[in-house]
């Protein structure tokens, strides 16, 4: 990883830290409104989505809407066995009771239970450090995505969700492992991409 990719990622995480209490509600409602109106969530039944615990754009009120709105949630965890993330469905009493333990990496998963594999979800929700022009995601550095989405070429929809600040116009370097998104959500903007697996 070059020094300038190492900057660029400790600068992000700095300035996503220093979010306010009140930014991050302001962000969440405003990109809650972006993704209810973005054709692909609307047809999708089963949304793959993370809990934020690191800065991320909060989920929590897009978790509750798709309860509303009748759709399946999936949460991710992580299988020792490969690194790489499977999906668990959970319940709204789940979700409110915050039933979900700390797994050794600092997120919270889910009560242990048998997963599915990414490609039966409609659309996947994911959090990133930092997203460009064209589609390319920079993740926290784990790989679990990449990883992941390397076995599902084509499901599900990849949408990644952003603060407004990790938007980038500059283009971040491309591995032959990365897996890029389908479209990006911000607080103020929705983003299609036209990348090779959006055709």
């Amino acid at each position: 990883m070059s020094n300038q990719t190492l900057t660029l990622r400790k600068d992000l995480r700095t300035q996503r830290r220093k979010l306010s209490a009140l930014q991050q509600r302001h962000s969440e409602i405003h990109a809650l409104q972006q993704l209810i109106q973005h054709p692909k969530f609307k047809i999708a039944q089963k949304i793959g989505i993370y809990l934020d615990n690191f800065g991320e754009l909060s989920t929590k009120k897009m978790i509750k809407y798709c309860f509303k709105m009748r759709k399946e949630v999936y949460l991710p965890t992580i299988c020792n066995m490969n690194n790489i993330l499977v999906w668990v469905k959970i319940s709204q009493h789940q979700f409110n009771n915050q039933r979900f333990v700390m797994h050794r990496l600092g997120m919270l998963e889910p009560v242990a239970t048998r997963g599915v594999h990414v490609s039966n979800l409609d659309i996947l929700l994911m959090p990133l450090l930092a997203c460009d022009v064209t589609g390319t995601r920079m993740g926290m550095g784990g790989g679990f995505y990449d990883r992941t989405l390397a076995s599902a070429p084509f499901k599900p929809y990849r949408l990644g969700l952003a603060h407004d600040f990790q938007f980038l116009q500059q283009k971040l370097r491309r591995n032959p492992w990365d897996q890029p998104l389908h479209a990006l959500i911000t607080p103020t903007r929705s983003i299609r991409f036209q990348c090779q697996i959006c055709q």
